[in-house]
């Protein structure tokens, strides 16, 4: 029995309504014959099959723009001397947590974590140094925040959020771009917690602020205020999801050592042990930090675990104070050179002069900070001078340092007792 025409004709190709190639009506004024919506519908799979394609080859590529472990080291080597176990961990970490960012989505029920990172040491060993030049490497939001500033809600301070306000800064409030940012909180250790004992006194600037840090660290949405400072109802707030912001947290934790030298038991009793072994296990015992010595420290459990990343930075000895003066790529010695080079003055430091610079930062402990103190130091007469004089070089040595430190009265004083 054959097909009653309807006189319908398709709007794509004309065709006219027949048994072979039936019209229909789709909608007022648009008909479409059997061939045609085929056609469409196949159009259409190839789209969405192409757009995954897409897709997934733009998620392979976001993970292959993230350098591997071993590029971030040779990254970091150009700009930081020494410290090769602390910038091992770092780079391992922050490259697992970039693939973990940049994944696509996977049929499976494997949910990867980040891992924050905690980062022990002398101050002056670089630290903050080493979590600046991870940011600049990845080319991410970046902010430094210093923990000291925070308490607890309702104190005089900042809200705890207020640090993610920093880093919505360093992009211009593009929430997506802060939410793939790093965060840099300095001085952890000086919101440890101040006593075991219960107080009637509020903790509001130590424990009080590690509790809530905690959902930062973990993953969560927090409301953030904009300009900083504390919260209030009339003020607009940004939501800002912390689940795939890395956290680096730094801290000198003085006086830690004798934790851990309690846990080692380092104390020998007895004859015939090695001394000049037991000196330097006690001069570097931050090597052999654990998560039970910050505990003992002051710092919490529950903010122990959500940073699972631990590692410690060296104390600089003078070989790699002596270095640091001169090969990295932001050199002091370099800098200065460059400074002067601008003038058209070539400036020269001779090695007396260099190895002066490297005993009076060991004298004072300070650590690669000390150097740059020093050399500013230094540096203020001919920096005042030169550039007025018609000299084309300029040569620093041992005894323009001593006498530019006594001058400044940069010595080291012993008070009589």
């Amino acid at each position: 029995m054959a097909t009653k025409k309807t006189g319908l004709v398709c709007s794509m190709c004309g065709a006219t309504d027949s048994s072979s190639n039936p019209v229909v009506n789709i909608l007022d004024g648009l008909n479409l014959c059997t061939d045609c919506i085929k056609f469409i519908d196949d159009s259409r799979d190839r789209q969405l099959t192409s757009r995954k394609k897409v897709a997934a080859a733009k998620g392979d590529a976001e993970t292959s723009a993230v350098p591997k472990p071993q590029e971030i080291k040779e990254f970091l080597d150009q700009y930081i001397i020494g410290q090769d176990e602390a910038k091992k961990y770092l780079s391992v970490a922050v490259y697992n947590h970039y693939k973990r960012v940049n994944q696509a989505t996977s049929s499976d029920d494997v949910d990867i974590e980040k891992s924050n990172i905690i980062l022990v040491g002398p101050t002056g060993t670089g630290k903050t140094l080493l979590a600046k030049t991870i940011a600049r490497l990845l080319d991410v939001p970046f902010a430094i925040v210093d923990a000291t500033v925070l308490t607890e809600a309702g104190y005089v301070g900042e809200d705890i959020e207020s640090l993610l306000t920093r880093l919505l800064q360093a992009c211009d409030y593009d929430v997506e771009r802060a939410e793939k940012g790093i965060v840099f909180i300095d001085e952890i250790d000086k919101i440890a917690r101040k006593s075991d004992n219960p107080s009637i006194t509020r903790d509001v600037s130590g424990e009080g602020v590690q509790q809530g840090l905690l959902k930062l660290l973990e993953g969560s949405t927090v409301l953030v205020p904009p300009n900083g400072g504390r919260k209030h109802p009339e003020q607009k707030m940004i939501a800002v999801d912390t689940k795939n912001i890395l956290f680096i947290c730094g801290g000198a934790f003085d006086g830690i050592e004798r934790k851990i030298a309690a846990r080692l038991n380092t104390h020998v009793v007895g004859y015939g042990h090695d001394e000049s072994a037991r000196k330097r296990q006690r001069e570097n015992l931050m090597r052999y930090v654990m998560p039970q010595d910050l505990k003992s420290f002051g710092l919490i459990p529950e903010i122990i675990g959500r940073l699972p990343v631990l590692t410690s930075l060296d104390p600089l000895d003078k070989k790699a104070l002596r270095r640091i003066l001169t090969e990295p790529k932001n050199a002091i010695v370099r800098q200065y050179k460059k400074l002067f080079l601008l003038d058209g003055v070539e400036l020269e430091f001779t090695d007396d002069a260099l190895d002066m610079i490297v005993d009076k930062a060991v004298e004072y402990k300070l650590g690669a900070r000390g150097l740059r103190s020093i050399v500013e130091t230094i540096m203020v007469d001919p920096m005042y001078e030169v550039p007025s004089n018609p000299v084309k070089t300029f040569t620093i040595d041992a005894g323009y340092v001593k006498s530019q430190l006594e001058k400044a009265h940069f010595e080291k004083t012993t008070i009589a007792g």
